[in-house]
């Protein structure tokens, strides 16, 4: 199969799939799938009922997504970060909003704050989870760099921790390099983020950077004064 014909049946599959979704929800919620009243008759783009049930349950957020959008709000961070094994941290504070997007399927993660001798820090993130490679996705950018960091990530077995690896480009090394995060979940409304990664000297890993957040309270209702209408 020549390089035409392979990226005419990969678009064949992207839009039979997108079509077979849309088929199958209702108000924006997945719907169950029907058997067919014509066994015969082909389902769009040639799919079959377990093809289009499958891109159903690719699509549909679970547990998982719920686990994710149980963070969102806007949390203020206590910022340690070390710039090399062994120094004193330089402490700053920091604020992440994070807000549940493509109905509760992603989040995304804006952070601002000022790191010690650097200037203003601004930070954007998308973390979601995929149904297929069962595995958390995330992808961060920043304006301390202009690279983008990618990873994924796993839950571990006490459903408060949650472990990733992002790879990036080491501006000193060349080389693409991991850095290790653990989000942990210490409250209702506390949480931690540590970062871990090697050491330019000597290759070992050490603790870059420790965020200690506190989530603020969920703003009330907003209400009209007056006589009800």
């Amino acid at each position: 199969m020549n390089a035409k014909s392979l990226v005419t049946v990969v678009g064949v599959i992207a839009v039979s799939c997108s079509f077979a979704l849309g088929q199958a929800t209702q108000n924006g919620k997945p719907a169950a799938i029907k058997p067919s009243a014509q066994p015969e008759q082909a389902v769009p783009g040639g799919m079959s009922e377990a093809d289009m049930q499958a891109c159903i349950e690719a699509a549909t957020p679970g547990k998982m997504h719920e686990y994710l959008v149980e963070g969102v709000g806007t949390w203020t961070g206590k910022v340690s970060m070390w710039m090399a094994p062994g120094t004193e941290p330089a402490v700053s504070t920091c604020t992440t909003t994070i807000t549940s997007i493509m109905d509760g399927r992603f989040v995304k993660s804006e952070t601002t704050g000022e790191m010690p001798g650097m200037g203003a820090f601004n930070g954007f993130g998308i973390a979601g989870f995929d149904n297929v490679s069962q595995k958390f996705q995330g992808t961060w950018i920043d304006n301390f760099g202009t690279g983008m960091m990618t990873g994924s990530g796993e839950l571990d077995s006490d459903g408060k921790t949650l472990n990733w690896k992002y790879i990036y480009n080491c501006p000193i090394t060349k080389k693409p390099t991991i850095m290790r995060e653990v989000e942990r979940r210490t409250g209702k409304d506390s949480m931690t983020l540590e970062m871990f990664g090697p050491d330019p000297v000597s290759g070992k890993e050490f603790k870059m950077m420790e965020i200690a957040y506190t989530r603020a309270p969920a703003a009330a209702p907003r209400t009209i004064s007056g006589s009800a209408r």
